[in-house]
């Protein structure tokens, strides 16, 4: 059986529906992975996860190698068990970390030497060292390492970059191939794309990424501070040059109507701290748009958060009780605003899955994305990012 299965192409886009099969079971495409940077999502249980229908989750190899470190996690079996997870899991490579660490890393030709962000000591992450890593924690999928450019960035410091990200990549699969995993299941790897607005560059790094038979294909370096519309058209030309029959994951990207946005131009695969970093800030998504739960007007509120939310959060409590929660600086407020979040992305990537399968995703996605784009914040706060 092929890593990944195309199921159905929408008639009308380029949305795909799919399954990705793992050692660890099948994730049906389009997915939403939730961020467990540090083996863990942030405020939300295991079986809180489970219950909401998570199918995969995020870590991080740059927070995992640093803590608790790749000896912990190999004297447990690697992260599944040491976190006693059973699903698939994803590891970034730690290239966006590294770029968020631009003042505290040098990049050249070997990789990237880093300082950490915990205590001052320096590391070096070669594309071998991060295979490697990402081998001692146990990733059903893992990522190259890349450098991830932000916005704006010159033409000819990108064209640069986006070459020395493909010289990694096949450092990286070279070495991926010349080595086994270190569990009983198998592990699978993808390229990312990189060019920042450039559609040549973009384009050129596909061309060169895809000679080189990775099992799917992550675009990077957007939502780095371009525009919307620059997001949405580097995606759209991008997905033109990839193989239909590998997975494709837009890498950090971000709020629901972006998500289906991305979905339309032919993305299978999304992760973001939204959901989790929003809710522990007291903004909830609801199908009919942004609500700040703190506001006063929600003091006596007696209905769920969404009345079509099926989660733990909206079957059980009230917006009332959730804003008392919050107010009161309540840990058991984080717990409620993240699972339903999440809960929000799982049923909405589900439901835009059910809308391709019967040929009426374009239509759906059009009032879906007017629906939740709506802010209902009567003091106009925005929410966070």
């Amino acid at each position: 059986m092929s890593f990944f299965e195309l199921i159905k192409t929408d008639h009308n886009s380029k949305a795909r529906a799919g399954i990705i099969h793992t050692s660890h079971g099948d994730i049906l495409t389009p997915i939403f992975m939730p961020v467990g940077t540090q083996g863990t999502i942030k405020a939300v249980e295991h079986r809180e996860l489970l219950e909401i229908g998570a199918q995969i989750i995020l870590g991080n190899t740059y927070h995992l190698y640093l803590r608790p470190g790749i000896e912990i996690l190999e004297k447990f079996g690697g992260l599944h068990k040491f976190m006693n997870w059973s699903k698939p899991i994803l590891t970034d490579s730690g290239g966006f970390q590294i770029y968020s660490l631009s003042e505290l890393r040098k990049i050249r030709e070997e990789g990237v030497e880093f300082k950490s962000h915990i205590d001052g000591s320096m590391h070096f992450f070669s594309p071998e060292k991060v295979i490697d890593i990402q081998r001692s924690i146990g990733s059903d999928i893992l990522m190259v390492l890349d450098e991830c450019v932000g916005y704006p960035a010159e033409y000819n410091y990108v064209k640069k970059s986006v070459e020395l990200t493909t010289r990694w990549a096949e450092r990286a699969f070279k070495h991926f191939k010349s080595t086994e995993p270190i569990y009983d299941h198998e592990q699978f790897l993808f390229g990312i794309v990189q060019g920042s607005v450039y559609k040549d560059l973009r384009k050129i790094s596909v061309s060169d990424l895809v000679q080189i038979d990775f099992d799917g294909f992550a675009v990077g370096g957007l939502a780095v501070g371009e525009s919307t519309e620059q997001m949405y058209e580097i995606t759209d030309f991008t997905t033109d040059f990839l193989p239909q029959n590998k997975p494709r994951y837009l890498m950090g990207v971000g709020r629901p109507e972006n998500i289906l946005e991305a979905i339309e131009r032919g993305i299978d695969m999304f992760d973001c701290v939204m959901p989790t970093r929003n809710g522990r800030n007291a903004y909830l998504f609801t199908s009919k748009g942004v609500i700040s739960i703190k506001n006063s007007q929600f003091k006596e509120d007696e209905s769920p958060v969404d009345d079509e939310c099926d989660c733990y959060t909206c079957k059980n409590f009230s917006r009332a009780y959730l804003r008392h929660l919050f107010i009161a600086k309540e840990l058991l407020a984080l717990q409620l605003a993240s699972i339903h979040n999440l809960r929000f992305y799982l049923n909405l990537i589900s439901e835009a899955r059910k809308m391709i399968l019967e040929n009426r995703f374009i239509e759906w996605k059009k009032e879906k994305v007017i629906q939740i784009s709506n802010k209902l914040t009567i003091n106009k706060e925005e929410i966070i990012d």
